[in-house]
């Protein structure tokens, strides 16, 4: 027989409200029994006001602060609101000497509580875990703002500095605070892997700390060493208009115990210790934070999930925590957030009475719907290769006959059996004929000639066909299946490269005697390791910019993971950095390879695809069948792809001459008009504008799709940009012969050296009649009285750049070399350098102004001792120091061929005093003496 409980639903919701309140540090008393000294905050229970009974009215330090209205569990409270809206707005004067409304109102059925600032602008509930500390309603209510009302202020009040970020981050934040400032709890930003998610978190909760006054701010990582990152991040970032770094102006915890530092104004940590620290442990394992959270979920919590009793169940729910009140934090900013919003984790995100923030490469459709849909930003990875912020990918696969099928031992040979953990071997001979599929491998059953083949077949065709004309092993990331696979792989890629332990490493959970973090470390700012072999440890986060290539020996099943497998060599690095790392590397990280040794890229797992679609149309012929109409997806895609590397291959002035020819137009603006000319999201778009819907029919999508596209195609119709971009493309490919064969037959010049230097020479001089009317540096030699010619840097670089350019593909080394072949007793110094300025020698004696040829500083130095002996002839007479500045004068000429007074402001000029001190020198002479130097020396 069950007895019934005699208390009513209230009365049993009002018991365990007064037990949250004593948690939360209220001593709830009867109004006449009150004893206020007691506690500073007090909730008194059946208070009498104006219209009626309130359930709990509460008084932070002697002073009403609010109301609590009490609901039986069950109850929906969206309706309550009104009730306890009455109650605050009521009139205390019977009861008390006050006459003012309480500004903070509870709802709550101890289920279920919900909380309301009426301070704030257009205040609305919210839900929250349990009850405010009277310390915290006290302090909120000393400030002469809000929180939500400060944060509109930040939005609308305080220009965001954009300097020092990209765009994709400056729209980010612009993007969030708008969000913010809406009170929206949950932000989502989703931006492609390498375009600088955590800088821009730094950035945005800086100006949460300094203009919106945030009390804290919680990060969540996935991995302890991804928390590292984060802290190296803060620790660099320069405050802007301050210059002072952020951790020298807000201090900042990396937790590395379970203990808070109340000072602290940025808090990072992983998800599983702050779990614990909720749950009342003392301590965590270290060991359970170099793991993902999400791929040990259920190991941490002891269970498999859905298989736990509902005991068990309870005992990892977290209940209200004491030392961690829900108002700690104001905001909570979680990386890789589509792993943290699962499970038992979900639980510590939704403890806090704090904003959400998610960022993440890869939202799922459960993580946009734990966000509410609130996606504030989306930078895809097709949108970040096409700004230069990430790089794109290709895909090389290798197929073997084990890998695909499987296969099987005939009966009587011997087999190696071994255990996975220890790794002990012993031999059986099979009485049966074994067989196996390819789903087997590697699991349950091991080919070493499997893993073999394809390590053997990626190092023939390294080389060759993956990195033509490379000669060093590009940093290489090798993902396995389990530990004992990397093994495995890491012994055979030794023996087959054979190379010592250095080359390649493992990394992984399992590694002993060598730290991972010193390995990683080491893997991203070191030559050694070139290859790395790793499980998940690497998968997502860990920033290695120098990685090209990624080599999958192992598949996987979710779209989202495999992303951020991909996104490790997504990231951009510039060349000195790279060349740091693989001196062959000479043209820089302009995309990297996908080695698929399993088919993880043939299932349609991914939203991004390679941007090229066409790898084996050339780049001219794309280009010509955009000008002719064609308008498919593969062919605009491809087109952005070839565009936006062409974008990190190219100089500065490239770039001017793309824009000039493209009406205003970079290289970036083309590639991503026609990435929106394929973006569903932007057609819809434009098809509601162009239409005047809400919901265009696929006839109107098609006809916004027919007109993004013709707008980015338009530029494609000028013959000049296309043979402009062609000849750019040109000049940064080779043909790489992969059959010949090549040996030495011969060192030295051959009996046909005169001809090639004739006909290098009668090139050159084609290339000045057809350009002599053209060029600025052409005309003035030309056109001008030999005394009169003034020669710029700008004009001599235009001349370099145009005779590199198809057909004639000539430089001044090249011109150099073919007039040291034909007259060797002509020619001053064999190996002249890559002075720009030497291309002034080669017209002059070209034009038969010399008679020898030698570098144009050797002339400029011939010019300025007979200038400076003329001068002391005439009786006028310099200084030393005076003699010092004038050959500093003329070494800048020598290199640049002109000097004006800004130039004093750079090395080695500013190094001696700068303008003031030349001008200190030589007085109202300097101007003079400029003039005439550069006249003399150059003319």
């Amino acid at each position: 027989m069950v007895l019934q409980s005699s208390k009513k639903p209230e009365e049993i919701a009002r018991e365990d409200l007064d037990k949250m309140l004593e948690l939360s540090g209220w001593k709830v008393q009867d109004l006449y029994e009150m004893k206020p000294s007691e506690s500073i905050g007090v909730a008194v229970t059946e208070a009498h006001l104006k219209v009626g009974f309130s359930d709990y009215l509460l008084f932070a330090d002697r002073r009403p602060v609010g109301i609590i209205e009490a609901k039986p569990k069950g109850f929906t409270l969206s309706g309550v609101a009104e009730q306890s809206e009455k109650y605050a707005k009521s009139s205390l004067a019977d009861l008390l000497a006050v006459n003012e409304p309480l500004p903070f109102c509870y709802e709550s059925t101890g289920d279920e509580t919900n909380f309301r600032d009426r301070r704030d602008p257009d205040a609305r509930s919210r839900r929250v875990f349990s009850f405010h500390r009277p310390e915290t309603l006290k302090g909120l209510i000393e400030e002469k703002d809000t929180l939500r009302s400060r944060l509109i202020k930040t939005s609308q009040l305080v220009p965001l500095d954009r300097q020092k970020l990209w765009d994709c981050q400056y729209e980010a934040i612009q993007n969030l605070e708008k969000s913010l400032a809406d009170n929206r709890p949950r932000s989502l930003i989703q931006m492609a892997t390498g375009s600088g998610k955590t800088y821009t978190a730094v950035s945005f909760i800086n100006r949460l700390i300094k203009f919106s006054k945030a009390k804290r701010v919680l990060f969540l990582v996935d991995r302890n060493n991804l928390g590292e990152q984060t802290l190296r991040e803060f620790d660099s970032y320069p405050i802007p208009g301050d210059g002072r770094l952020f951790t020298k102006v807000y201090n900042v915890q990396h937790l590395k115990s379970n203990s808070l530092d109340p000072v602290c104004k940025v808090c990072i940590t992983t998800i599983q210790r702050l779990y614990s620290m909720l749950k009342g442990e003392k301590e965590l394992d270290p060991e359970l934070e170099e793991e993902s959270a999400f791929d040990r979920w259920a190991d941490f919590s002891g269970k498999e999930a859905g298989k736990e009793s509902e005991e068990a169940k309870k005992e990892r729910t977290i209940d209200y925590n004491p030392d961690i009140p829900i108002e700690y934090f104001d905001f909570i900013v979680t990386d890789e957030c589509h792993r943290s919003i699962y499970h038992l984790w979900r639980q510590v995100l939704e403890y806090f009475d704090a904003f959400i923030i998610g960022l993440t490469a890869t939202p799922s459709n459960q993580t946009l719907g734990f966000f509410n849909k609130n996606l504030v930003m989306e930078y895809s990875h097709e949108r970040a290769v096409a700004d230069g912020v990430n790089v794109g990918y290709e895909v090389y696969r290798i197929k073997t006959e084990i890998t695909e099928k499987g296969s099987k031992v005939e009966a009587g040979f011997y087999i190696d059996k071994r255990d996975k953990l220890t790794r002990k071997i012993r031999w059986e001979q099979l009485d049966d004929e074994f067989s196996y599929d390819e789903k087997k491998l590697d699991h349950s059953v091991v080919s070493k000639d499997q893993i073999r083949t394809v390590i053997r077949t990626f190092k023939e065709k390294l080389f060759t066909e993956i990195f033509p004309g490379r000669s060093e092993v590009p940093k290489t990331l090798i993902f396995a299946k389990d530990d004992s696979h990397a093994e495995d792989i890491v012994e055979i890629i030794r023996e087959e490269f054979g190379k010592g332990n250095d080359f390649c490493k493992k990394i992984t959970y399992r590694v002993t005697g060598e730290d991972p973090k010193t390995l990683i470390k080491y893997f991203r700012n070191k030559y050694y390791p070139r290859i790395v072999v790793t499980v998940d440890m690497i998968s997502t986060g860990t920033d290695i910019k120098p990685l090209e290539c990624v080599l999958f020996m192992r598949d996987v099943r979710s779209s989202v993971y495999f992303e951020q497998m991909k996104g490790r060599g997504t990231r951009t690095i510039n060349l000195d950095d790279m060349k740091e790392i693989s001196p062959d590397c000479t043209k820089g990280k302009t995309h990297f390879i996908i080695v698929d040794a399993v088919g993880i890229c043939e299932s349609d797992k991914t939203d991004s695809r390679p941007l090229e679609r066409k790898k084996t149309v050339p780049f001219d012929k794309i280009l010509i069948q955009v000008a002719f109409g064609s308008r498919d997806e593969d062919t605009l895609t491809t087109l952005a792809g070839r565009l936006a590397r062409l974008d990190r291959e190219i100089t500065s002035y490239d770039r001017e001459k793309i824009e000039n020819e493209s009406g205003g137009k970079s290289l970036s603006v083309l590639t991503n008009a026609l990435l929106d000319a394929v973006d569903p999201d932007v057609q819809e778009a434009k098809a509601k504008i162009l239409f005047n819907t809400d919901s265009p029919s696929s006839v109107q999508l098609e006809k916004a799709r027919e007109i993004l596209a013709s707008e980015a195609c338009a530029p494609f119709d000028s013959p000049t940009l296309r043979n402009l971009l062609i000849d750019l493309h040109r000049k940064n490919e080779q043909v790489i012969d992969t059959v010949s064969e090549d040996r030495v037959l011969y060192a030295g010049f051959d009996a046909d050296a005169k001809e090639k230097a004739q006909k290098t020479i009668e090139n050159f001089h084609k290339f000045i009649e057809e350009n002599k009317d053209e060029l600025t540096a052409l005309q003035i030699i030309y056109n001008t009285p030999y005394g009169k010619r003034h020669l710029t840097y700008r004009a001599i670089k235009q001349l370099a750049e145009s005779i590199e350019k198809p057909p004639y593909y000539l430089t001044p080394e090249k011109l150099w070399q073919a007039y040291e072949a034909l007259d060797l007793s002509k020619v001053k110094q064999a190996t002249p350098g890559k002075l720009l300025t030497n291309i002034v020698s080669i017209l002059r004696f070209e034009l038969g102004e010399s008679d020898i040829l030698e570098p144009f500083p050797d002339t400029v130095e011939s010019r300025f001792e007979k200038w400076l002996s003329a001068q002391e002839a005439s009786g006028r007479t310099f200084s030393e120091e005076q003699k010092e500045w004038l050959r500093m004068i003329k070494d800048h000429i020598a290199s640049s061929l002109d000097i004006e007074v800004e130039d004093f402001e750079n090395v080695p000029f500013n190094r001696k005093g700068g303008a003031f001190k030349a001008y200190e020198l030589f007085g109202e002479d300097l101007v003079g003496i400029m003039e005439e130097l550069s006249e003399v020396l150059t003319g």
